[in-house]
């Protein structure tokens, strides 16, 4: 597996206006540092200690992406320095988010995590949750939260139809409720297995792991 030609060419295949997330999680720093020196500078992992330990030992211009479901009271662990929480599931995890970036002296880019698929193992909120919580007084409630968009993770199955009119759903209301909160700019839907549909169906960003990294043991 040649993580830098498996960058290169992930680089050179996606839209200019989606980003590449390198879903780096189970991997060593030398695994990272071979997709950082092919110009990767954006890995998202699943659990905060973990993040935090590469955070503190890799270079200080990554952008570090928490993929995973968040436990509130890991979120301190993380605040100092997460560009980007994909995970939030539930509004007691934006009150912590706020919390911990007040500390931190900042604001916390996250994305509202929509249950798109039919699968109970899945998180995520109701679109009408999410709906609700944007509807609220939102920045000066939680002025150390920015919610900058939706992410959505499909069903995992062979039925195309199926990833499609659920990736179909949160563009829909992605598009809906960007009408009104400008803030709304990322779609986060996609992986190695689906995200060339997550991207014709208006997914801005995927989330790439076992394609570049090799699988996970």
């Amino acid at each position: 597996m040649n993580i830098s030609e498996n960058i290169k060419e992930y680089q050179e295949k996606l839209p200019t206006h989606v980003t590449l997330v390198a879903v780096s999680k189970t991997k060593p720093n030398e695994d990272l540092m071979d997709a950082y020196n092919a110009g990767q500078r954006i890995f998202g992992e699943n659990k905060i200690q973990e993040m935090t330990d590469k955070w503190e030992a890799l270079p200080k211009d990554i952008k570090w992406h928490m993929i995973g479901h968040v436990q509130s009271n890991k979120v301190k662990y993380m605040a100092e320095y997460v560009d980007l929480v994909h995970g939030i599931d539930r509004l007691k995890l934006i009150k912590e988010l706020n919390k911990q970036g007040e500390k931190c002296d900042r604001t916390i880019d996250c994305l509202l995590q929509i249950k798109i698929a039919e699968e109970d193992s899945k998180f995520g909120m109701a679109i009408n949750e999410a709906e609700d919580i944007l509807a609220k007084d939102f920045k000066n409630t939680y002025p150390n939260v920015n919610v900058v968009g939706f992410m959505g993770m499909a069903s995992f199955t062979d039925d195309i139809k199926q990833v499609e009119r659920e990736f179909k759903f949160l563009k829909t209301h992605f598009n809906r409720l960007a009408e009104t909160h400008s803030n709304l700019k990322t779609l986060s839907m996609g992986m190695s297995g689906d995200y060339e549909l997550a991207i014709a169906e208006g997914s801005t960003m995927v989330r790439i792991g076992s394609a570049i990294f090799g699988a996970r043991t």
